[in-house]
């Protein structure tokens, strides 16, 4: 009888652990695409920036920026 409850504490002790470490994976993942998107904003800022590092990356961007501009003259033609 004693064993088993032993067991059953270590068993809700065990869950109560996993429930914390599934939070903490969860809010860790959270944190990673958080930071990704913050690398991906300053690569860009970087590049925006003329960075001979990101020259590749500058030209697509100036290249976009130059479509949406024309796409927004091409709507208020019309």
């Amino acid at each position: 009888m004693l064993e088993n409850k032993n067991l059953k504490q270590k068993n809700s002790e065990l869950e109560h652990q996993l429930n914390n470490n599934s939070t903490s994976v969860s809010e860790l993942a959270t944190e990673i695409e958080l930071l990704k998107k913050e690398n991906k904003t300053l690569r860009t800022a970087n590049a925006m920036l003329g960075s001979s590092e990101y020259k590749r990356e500058t030209k697509l961007k100036i290249n976009s920026l130059i479509k949406e501009i024309d796409e927004c003259i091409i709507q208020l033609a019309d």
